[in-house]
């Protein structure tokens, strides 16, 4: 640890620094240096990685487009100058039109949400999940799981009808509602009753899974995500404040018990 900090020259930052200042994670700083798109600029003899403020320039860009919802690949191509500044300004506005539109959704989906919720009436997937778009999820999963499984996961879904669609993410909001009735009654997670909601839970994630032993580890590291990625806490937290928290203790418990 000493070394590490009298090595450290005041112009450039560590790995762990760089994330916390951007407000992402060592593990995704390097998964963009996998991609080829941040590269450190130095890597020290205890072999922890230093970016320069090139570099914080660089990932700004980075984090700007990847706010506007340009994948990695078309990130790489608008930060190697493939697209001249009038090309990538005019995708960056249709972006930020496309996203616009996908804002408004969802905020009318959560005024319905609540309105439903409030009023004790059943809530429906195609309302809840109104301006959601699971595409957006597709480099975390590369990063979490592979590229496989994000391709073979997006092949299912999309070879689905409407209404299976449907009825699955019907499904999953209605164990999430089962999670917070439980969560707002002040029933504890290592309950029989809440564990059996959990199992649903683990029903329900394995058949995206497409019939492929849903592991423990896996099954609690998504919940870890569902508290630490805000798009899914804002999902689940729409149906009563801290039920992302509670399905994630929830299937915590599940794991270590499987």
């Amino acid at each position: 640890m000493g070394e590490k900090i009298a090595t450290l020259q005041p112009t450039e930052w560590s790995i762990q620094d760089l994330a916390k200042a951007a407000g992402t994670t060592s593990r995704t700083l390097r998964h963009y240096g996998q991609v080829g798109l941040l590269e450190p600029s130095r890597i020290g003899s205890n072999g922890y990685r230093y970016y320069n403020q090139d570099s914080l320039v660089r990932l700004q860009r980075i984090l700007l487009l990847r706010d506007l919802g340009l994948g990695l690949g078309a990130i790489g191509e608008v930060l190697r100058g493939k697209q001249d500044t009038a090309a990538a300004l005019r995708t960056h506005l249709s972006l930020l039109e496309q996203e616009q539109d996908r804002i408004r959704r969802q905020i009318q989906s959560v005024h319905t949400t609540l309105r439903k919720t409030e009023g004790g009436e059943q809530l429906m997937a195609q309302e809840v999940f109104d301006g959601f778009d699971h595409t957006q999820y597709k480099d975390e999963v590369i990063e979490r799981w592979g590229k496989e499984a994000y391709e073979s996961g997006d092949k299912w879904w999309n070879s689905m009808s409407d209404s299976e669609k449907k009825g699955f993410q019907q499904r999953q909001v209605d164990i999430a509602s089962a999670f917070a009735t439980a969560h707002q009654a002040g029933i504890a997670a290592d309950t029989d009753q809440v564990q059996a909601i959990t199992q649903r839970l683990y029903d329900w994630v394995g058949i995206g899974w497409q019939g492929k032993a849903v592991e423990a580890e896996a099954f609690a590291g998504l919940g870890q995500m569902y508290v630490d990625d805000p798009r899914f806490t804002a999902t689940f937290d729409v149906h009563g404040e801290g039920t992302a928290a509670f399905i994630r203790d929830a299937m915590r418990v599940f794991a270590d018990r499987m």
